[in-house]
């Protein structure tokens, strides 16, 4: 960790951290993270009111986080070069315009909402680096550091638990009327929330920004947002097109591709997009890692969750935002907690703790399949363990990685670590989507084979002129299509119920494992580093303003 014999007068040279910046900054956090969870209570209505398939529904959440990852190193330059206030301001309009694509999605409109996805997307992809980067540049002490991070992490979960309380309570509103239509009201409320935050940027945020040794590398975000896709496209493609199939096995070849000649460039290059000097950095390296898998174990059991009480059991988006406000409220109550964790002990040990809480209760969800629970109860304390887990860790993730760097590169520095926390969770939907539906695909095809009387009542479905084509095609479209029509008149329901109930605890049992290998990674390789007061350096007094 780089320090400066002048840290301990530089605070007094240095802008402080004003009320206004902090509120704008958790603020538009806020509202990134009601993005990231909008989708979560209303999955079931958007698949049963659009037809979806079940990896069109993976979609629905990826769309958004996509970009997210892709441009987050690009957003985090684009602060550091021309301001963050103005930046900050138009990620939060981006967001409300691609609320409000959601709520005017036409019937059968798939990619209208997906487009409105991808726009509320890049918002949040130029509100997560930008916010951090806000409060880097204003907190010049770990304890200062550490309490502002901390409010920003409780914006994040604030933002988790509140949008699917928000969901759930519009989409039951106007139910009995527009059918599974009203779920369209939870994109309107992001879009109304957005434009208030922008707002609030705009009047009372302070501006900052760090241009020295920073420009926009276009090779570097090309190659690195195609590699990134491909990767993700083949992971969430490879459940319904199949593992094997050329568009896959492309897209793979092209995202290694990609990323080694991003590795060149960005070894090159004057400006780049990020020092990879930044990964000789062990503290910083090690982070990197830790967070990935910790975020992948987050959002793929959120996704998990998701996917078992709205599309499985077939909960109302009311009822499966219960789930949501358990997973979630953690964050609020241990607010304090963490806070003072991260001042006493060492943060590697409290993101190791965090760590292996979403992991144990990862484990315990595994153990729970959703034919073993009728009632929410049920699975109320798992979800409260990860909750818990995930609050001790975003915050230790976003001190140990920004910490770790000279506090003139917190701009690069956050940029990179909103990246790879964002790349977690948009592998979450994505792995666990493409685990349990393959697992499901197969269980029900495994049981069709082994059984004739069952293969005669599947064929007597599809051969009825008294089916309509529409219910043939939601059955056959994918296990949660297969599950979504009742029996009678489909034959396989049953099959697919007790099909995706185990693959989606595989999916948990998977984020589980991935959450522990987290835990015991930043116990061994982050427990024993030194925990300094002070981080800053004569380049951010003279670039920071």
């Amino acid at each position: 960790m780089s320090t400066n014999v002048e840290a301990s007068n530089a605070p007094a040279m240095l802008p402080r951290l004003t009320t206004g910046t902090l509120v704008a900054a958790v603020g538009a956090c806020f509202v990134a993270q009601v993005g990231v969870s909008i989708p979560a209570v209303i999955n079931g209505y958007i698949n049963q009111d659009l037809g979806t398939t079940s990896t069109q529904l993976t979609w629905v959440s990826d769309a958004f986080l996509v970009p997210v990852t892709l441009f987050e190193l690009s957003f985090g330059v684009v602060g550091d070069l021309f301001g963050r206030k103005r930046l900050l301001a138009i990620g939060s309009l981006l967001m409300a315009l691609g609320g409000l694509f959601g709520f005017f999605t036409p019937d059968g409109g798939t990619g209208v909402l997906l487009t409105g996805q991808v726009i509320a997307g890049l918002g949040a992809a130029a509100i997560f680096p930008t916010s951090v980067a806000m409060i880097a540049a204003g907190t010049h002490t770990v304890r200062d550091r550490a309490h502002a991070i901390s409010i920003w992490a409780a914006g994040l979960t604030a933002g988790g638990f509140m949008s699917p309380l928000i969901g759930g309570l519009l989409a039951e509103f106007d139910h009995p009327k527009g059918e599974f239509a009203s779920w369209r009201y939870a994109f309107l409320a992001m879009a109304a929330i957005a434009v208030i935050s922008a707002l609030i940027t705009l009047l009372v945020a302070q501006n900052s920004s760090s241009p020295v040794g920073r420009s926009l590398d276009w090779p570097g975000q090309i190659t690195i947002a195609v590699a990134l896709f491909a990767l993700l496209y083949g992971v969430i493609q490879g459940a319904e097109d199949g593992w094997g199939s050329v568009e896959v096995i492309g897209s793979f070849v092209v995202a290694v591709v990609f990323l080694v000649a991003f590795v060149f460039i960005e070894q090159r290059v004057d400006k780049p997009l990020i020092r990879l000097e930044l990964f000789s950095n062990r503290m910083f390296t090690v982070s990197a890692v830790v967070t990935v898998l910790g975020m992948f174990a987050y959002l793929g059991t959120a996704y998990a969750t998701s996917i078992r009480l709205s599309a499985i059991l077939e909960y109302s988006p009311l009822k499966t935002s219960i789930g949501f406000v358990l997973l979630n409220i953690m964050g609020v109550v241990l607010f304090p907690v963490s806070t003072k964790m991260l001042q006493r002990y060492n943060p590697g040990w409290v993101l190791a703790a965090g760590m292996a809480l979403i992991g144990i209760g990862d484990v315990a969800l595994a153990a729970l399949p959703a034919a073993d629970h009728p009632s929410i109860a049920t699975i109320a304390v798992p979800l409260l363990v990860v909750g818990a887990g995930f609050k001790i860790a975003v915050t230790a993730i976003t001190v140990v990685a920004v910490n770790s760097v000279p506090t003139d590169r917190a701009g690069m520095a956050s940029g990179a670590t909103s990246m790879l926390r964002d790349f977690g969770l948009t592998l979450g939907p994505a792995i666990v989507g493409a685990i349990a539906l393959t697992n499901a695909a197969n269980a029900i095809s495994a049981k069709i084979a082994a059984s004739p009387k069952l293969q005669q009542a599947v064929d007597a479905f599809n051969g009825s002129d008294e089916i309509p084509p529409p219910l043939k095609g939601a059955v056959n479209s994918g296990p949660l299509g297969a599950n979504a029509i009742p029996n009678p008149p489909n034959p396989i329901q049953d099959v697919a119920f007790h099909a995706l109930s185990h693959a989606y605890s595989i999916g948990y049992l998977v984020c589980g494992i991935a959450a522990l290998l987290a835990a015991a990674i930043a116990a061994l390789m982050l427990g024993g580093r030194h925990h300094t007061e002070s981080f800053v350096t004569t380049a951010e007094a003279a670039d920071t303003h």
